[in-house]
């Protein structure tokens, strides 16, 4: 654990970025800010600090604590149940009366795993950095059977015309992206699959149907839910043994290698190991996991998600070439992974790259490493509302370093925080999808109402806003005997 032991003190550059997003224009002797409503543009942010921005009403700082880190196991206190509104309160029974249309029998069992909500901490997880995601409420349900010998079918409940038979030979010698005859959501789980075939697991034969109240391509990470359950319910009915950890991994290569997308290990482990009313740390350097306490609730706060509604796919190409960026930049710097850059040397590691793309991109990876810590380190001291100012931070530095928003994302980050919430960030890997702010309970109402009301008067979709709080990880809902009814 001496990795994340780590002093947040003596750094030469500050990770929160100060208190404002960047680029604030105050209007000359008035104190007052002026803001502007972005208008619509499909590339990414072509001028990103042509955005909206603003300082928090009331100019909070967050406080940075000089100590080091210390290891906690999660407290155990009794917890609110999610409200089914805000997702999550979806039975495992439709997807039951599913698999029963499809089949003409009950499944073997019903298993989910829940999107994922990253708190802080994007783009890291590739860079062999620290992240913080949370298990979002909403999740994804696979009814699962032993089905006809050597034979793998699947139906979506979402994508009924897309039903799939596949051949398990044909499957186990599918030699990954491009090898694969299919595409769409159905490779997902098919590469899950085929990780598992690979790594020693047996099966006769699967039938497979899913349901999920997870919005595709929004940020939540809908892959690795369908992945983990799919994951989950093979080493079931199959007999395989892995461990949580091991099948988080064996979705994440299915995904790499079978799909062709070149995720990190964020989503697929925290859609397996989050607990409820927690956050999870997860340093993908070097594989610990520890569960940070996270109930804004007993806070007088709740976590906001802001659904743009812009959908994008992480095979496009704004990703990839994210990824291929930094890895660029760590061959140059001779060193693994952008982990290896600390804060202290991140002056020199700059000057060193002779590329200003790379240099933004490493900026941005070091220092949302430390804001990771920073908010773990809160969390652990009950200091949750001194998280806002970093998620704030975080969206700048996305938006202006990694260059990975969009003006939706930005409308949605400053109207949350003009209106009141502590912080906001997108998260996710951004290109569109979700953004989430930290918003005192009173002011929620008034938060909704004002981010609704600018994207009104920008001229986009409404975006769609859920509460949200901290949820189970991936398990088994229901088995044979307690289907029936």
């Amino acid at each position: 654990m001496a990795r994340l032991e780590e002093t947040l003190h003596g750094r030469r550059h500050d990770p929160t970025g100060g208190e404002r997003l960047a680029g604030d224009r105050r209007v000359p002797g008035t104190g007052e800010n002026r803001v502007s409503t972005p208008t619509r543009n499909d590339s990414v942010c072509p001028q990103p600090r042509g955005a909206a921005e603003i300082e928090h009403p009331e100019g909070r700082t967050h406080p940075l604590s000089s100590r080091p880190f210390e290891i906690m196991a999660p407290e155990t206190t009794p917890r609110r149940r999610p409200d089914p509104s805000t997702g999550g309160g979806q039975a495992p029974g439709r997807v039951v009366e599913a698999f029963r249309e499809r089949t003409g029998r009950l499944p073997d069992g019903v298993w989910s795993a829940p999107g994922r909500v990253n708190l802080i901490g994007e783009h890291t997880d590739y860079n062999g950095g620290c992240v913080l995601p949370f298990a979002a409420p909403a999740r994804t349900y696979v009814g699962a059977g032993l089905g006809k010998e050597e034979t793998i079918t699947l139906h979506s409940v979402q994508f009924p015309a897309e039903d799939v038979v596949a051949s398990l030979e044909g499957l186990l010698a599918a030699s990954g992206p491009g090898g694969q005859a299919v595409r769409g959501w159905a490779a997902y789980p098919l590469g899950t699959l085929w990780a598992l075939l690979r790594d020693g697991a047996t099966c006769p034969g699967l039938d497979l149907v899913v349901d999920s109240d997870l919005p595709a391509g929004s940020g939540l990470s809908s892959s690795a839910a369908l992945e983990c359950a799919t994951g989950l319910a093979a080493r079931d009915l199959c007999r395989f043994d892995a461990t949580p950890r091991r099948l988080a991994e064996l979705a994440q290569k299915g995904e790499n290698e079978y799909v062709g997308v070149p995720c990190g290990p964020m989503d697929q482990m925290a859609a397996m190991a989050c607990t409820e009313g927690h956050a999870l740390l997860f340093d993908t350097r070097d594989g610990t996991l520890v569960q940070e306490p996270l109930e804004p609730a007993s806070h007088g706060l709740e976590v906001l998600v802001i659904d743009t509604r812009v959908r994008r796919a992480l095979r496009d190409g704004g990703y990839v070439e994210r990824r291929r960026s930094c890895e660029e930049a760590a061959r140059r710097l001779g060193v693994p992974t952008l982990r290896e850059v600390s804060g202290a040397g991140l002056g020199k590691a700059l000057g060193g790259l002779g590329d200003p793309v790379l240099e933004r991109r490493v900026r941005h990876v070091v220092t949302e490493n430390e804001r990771v810590l920073a908010v773990a380190g809160l969390l652990r001291r009950g200091q949750v509302d001194g998280v806002g100012p970093l998620l704030t931070a975080s969206h700048r530095s996305l938006r202006d370093d990694f260059e990975v928003s969009c003006p939706e994302l930005d409308l949605a980050v400053t109207s949350a925080v003009h209106a009141g919430a502590l912080g906001a960030r997108l998260t996710g890997a951004g290109f569109g999808g979700n953004a989430l702010a930290l918003v005192p309970v009173a002011l929620e109402r008034a938060v909704r109402a004002a981010v609704e009301d600018a994207f009104d008067r920008a001229g986009f979709a409404r975006p769609v806003l859920r509460l949200v709080e901290p949820s189970a990880g991936a398990r088994r809902d229901s088995a044979a005997a307690t289907l029936g009814g």
